[in-house]
């Protein structure tokens, strides 16, 4: 059985797909950026700022379906500028300290609204 994931405390869905769905105890949540939900503007403060407000706002989709960062087994990143890399690393890492899930980063050449970060991912129950 397949069950949308909405939560007001990360920002909303701005096309046709949902923040997160869960299908058998799996959870597929949608790219998040460094976007602030409760007034839909980029964090100021660089990648780092941004990398903390992308996986703030994957915590709280994690939270409303009921999972932790402990469940994700896998996260795709997206970096507007690879020079960013170390940085994006030292806020992720403070995010997934043991047991981190797999991993893939890209640097693509733009995202919405002027982000620096983009990170979707899976988790399972």
């Amino acid at each position: 059985m397949k069950r949308i994931i909405h939560t007001n405390n990360a920002p909303e869905a701005k096309g046709p797909y949902n923040q997160a769905v869960e299908v058998n105890d799996t959870l597929y949540v949608a790219g998040q950026i460094g976007m602030i939900p409760e007034n839909g503007v980029i964090v100021e403060g660089g990648i780092k700022a941004q990398t903390k407000q992308t996986l703030d706002n994957l915590r709280a989709i994690l939270n409303e379906a009921g999972y932790t960062f402990q469940d994700i087994v896998k996260c795709t990143c997206f970096l507007t500028d690879f020079n960013d890399y170390r940085e994006f690393n030292e806020v992720y890492g403070e995010y997934f300290s043991s047991d981190a899930p797999a991993r893939s980063t890209f640097g693509i050449s733009a995202l919405p609204i002027g982000s620096k970060v983009k990170i979707d991912c899976i988790a399972v129950k």
